[in-house]
């Protein structure tokens, strides 16, 4: 049987309520008070906010139960008084509704537990949905309608909040994200990556809410109508609020919020309301805006659902394969670019090289770690703003040199957390190659511990094996030097770090095929993908700095004598070389090389993209 509210959005678009809490502080009441205890100390006046949006012509009242959760209601000394509060809750809106003689549905509201959730706080996602399924259960004990969950910034405290809701009952849930001007949550998702989402797990109807204003929430909607086949609903902040006499307060005029209304729905919003700094004005002006499409509605019977009891176990979330990791299943031919971080807090130069080398076809990017113990700008910051530049996923290179064990875990969960889940495993140059020649290296493990740190924190623990609640998806990387003077050592350390699950491989540069056919030849089969290190030479001044000076790289006397001779010529020579190289490993190493690493030197992004393009185009 089709749920009353499914019926009604299906039949036209229906209009909720606007804001509770600004409404509260309207009427002097503070902003540190806790509002849901109102619910019990002064009922009036939380039943004449209902019936004030019921007036105006709101079909979809919410209770004011925005905090009603353990966490939030704790801050206040009411932690223990869940169950009534919620149910007080409905009960003044049911009879807010009964008083005013208009069919309505009466929404259970349900906001974000008010706490850091883990990695960052110390509430993980399965005590946050024991929370969430707590309040929930009182507030369909107290009759709600329905269920929405709204003003959530991170995608998985709103998946565990709809699992609580679904576990609890049968019933409609609205599930409604909070977004910034970018059009994307906190933790970086994309209304269509949020719809397609929430749908997946159940939701009766998705949207947004608060965060921004009209325009935001509208091109909220737009996007979201691409994604999912669910209804929508939008409910926007006045705008943007501003402090004006010791209060804040909102600016956007009803009449706006009117004309908006036709436009939200037109873009496809089944459900429009309003936020903060939304009142009653405001909804009066969208209902009048909205005069001819919404359809009469019929009588709301109280809705009463059985709680299920007891709750199944949480279902482990599995978070999908990172870009790098699906090519490499796909065995297509990976092209990577590594990008050096700027010296100083200017990425202009690193961020343009980034767009022209993804326009020649680059597939991820390489972010190094202060390279030869030189500072730069944090390898973090700068995927970050790679990513967002551009699109495209980026390695980071990841050393043990300058964190101890700590920091080590804290950058990476932070990483994680910002879509930062590709990892190239380092143990790191020694401090005295570089600027600071006095430093001191910490190391508390190395690269074959970092990749065991790693997978550590993808099984849920970090290295202590102390729950970090959700598992990590991390892709791990390890390094090798197949030109390593103790060839020996080298392969053990490489064998080790497979052993302790490195997911691919990178290389050092490479200059002939005689070094990679030895070196494949001692590896055996590899039974994790390989990107090949590619340096193209500059000239034949740099091509002895490569070979004399920099750990870890060798040319082949043929190599060094061909760049003696090119003269001005060096640039071509070098990147003739290197095309000339990677072709043929890559036709004889058929299978074995599953890419490229390539490795612009003195920031010459140009010279790379020919390479790109020839790889491409091939």
């Amino acid at each position: 049987m089709i749920h009353p509210f499914l019926r009604r959005i299906a039949a036209g678009p229906l209009l909720a309520d606007g804001a509770m809490g600004t409404m509260l502080y309207s009427r002097g009441v503070s902003f540190e008070r806790c509002f849901e205890e109102l619910n019990v100390a002064e009922p009036t006046l939380v039943q004449q906010v209902h019936r004030e949006y019921l007036a105006a012509g709101a079909e979809l009242i919410e209770t004011n139960t925005f905090g009603g959760n353990r966490y939030h209601l704790a801050l206040h000394g009411c932690g223990d008084r869940v169950r009534e509060l919620n149910l007080r809750a409905v009960k003044l809106a049911r009879e807010a509704r009964e008083i005013a003689g208009e069919p309505a549905f009466v929404a259970g509201a349900v906001g974000p537990i008010g706490r850091a959730l883990a990695p960052f706080g110390d509430v993980t996602l399965e005590a946050a949905r024991d929370a969430f399924r707590e309040q929930i259960e009182a507030l369909l004990e107290g009759g709600a309608d329905l269920i929405i969950l709204e003003t959530f910034s991170r995608l998985d405290e709103l998946l565990a909040a709809l699992a609580a809701a679904r576990a609890a009952g049968d019933l409609p849930i609205v599930a409604q994200v909070t977004i910034d001007e970018d059009g994307r949550t906190l933790d970086g998702q994309g209304m269509g990556e949020v719809a397609r989402a929430l749908e997946g797990a159940g939701a009766s109807v998705v949207g947004v809410n608060c965060g921004v204003g009209p325009q935001g929430a509208l091109a909220a909607v737009e996007a979201t109508s691409t994604a999912t086949r669910l209804p929508i609903s939008a409910m926007p902040n006045a705008g943007l609020p501003q402090r004006f006499g010791g209060r804040f307060v909102y600016f956007t005029t009803p009449t706006y919020f009117g004309d908006y209304a036709g436009r939200l729905v037109a873009a496809g919003a089944r459900i429009v309301g309003g936020c903060c700094g939304t009142t009653p004005a405001h909804i009066a002006a969208m209902r009048a805006a909205l005069r001819e499409s919404l359809p009469v509605a019929a009588p709301v019977a109280p809705t009463r659902i059985e709680v299920v009891s007891p709750e199944p176990p949480a279902e482990k979330v599995s978070a999908p394969p990172t870009h790098l990791a699906r090519l490499f299943a796909e065995r297509k031919f990976v092209v990577s670019v590594e990008l050096d971080p700027p010296r100083g807090i200017n990425p202009g130069k690193m961020l343009a090289g980034a767009k022209a080398l993804k326009e020649a076809g680059a597939d991820v990017f390489n972010v190094a770690d202060s390279p030869m113990a030189r500072v730069r700008m944090s390898c973090l910051a700068a995927a970050r703003l790679t990513m967002e530049a551009t699109g495209l996923e980026a390695i980071i290179h990841f050393t043990t040199r300058d964190r101890n064990l700590m920091a080590l875990q804290s950058e990476l969960i932070g990483a994680h957390a910002t879509g930062i889940r590709n990892v190239l495993a380092l143990t790191g140059d020694p401090p005295r190659l570089g600027d600071y020649p006095s430093a001191t290296g910490v190391w508390d493990v190395d690269s074959i511990g970092l990749i065991k740190i790693l997978k550590g924190l993808n099984e849920g623990k970090d290295w202590a094996g102390t729950s970090i609640g959700r598992a990590a998806s991390f892709f791990v990387g390890a390094a090798v030097n197949p030109t390593a003077e103790d060839v020996e050592t080298e392969l053990d350390r490489f064998r080790q770090k497979l052993d302790a699950g490195a997911d691919f491989v990178m290389s050092q540069p490479l200059y002939d095929m005689d070094t990679l056919r030895r070196f494949l030849d001692r590896v055996g089969s590899l039974r994790v993908p390989l990107l090949l290190g590619i340096m193209p030479v500059q000239s034949y001044r740099h091509a002895e700095f490569l070979h004399n000076e920099v750990p870890g790289i060798t040319l082949p006397a043929e190599l060094l004598e061909r760049m003696r001779r090119a003269g001005e010529r060096g640039i071509a020579e070098g990147l003739a070389q290197a095309r000339e190289f990677l072709f043929e490993a890559k036709a004889e190493a058929r299978g074995l090389i599953s890419g490229t690493y390539l490795m612009p030197s003195f920031g010459r992004y140009e010279v790379v993209g020919e390479l790109v393009r020839a790889i491409k185009e091939s």
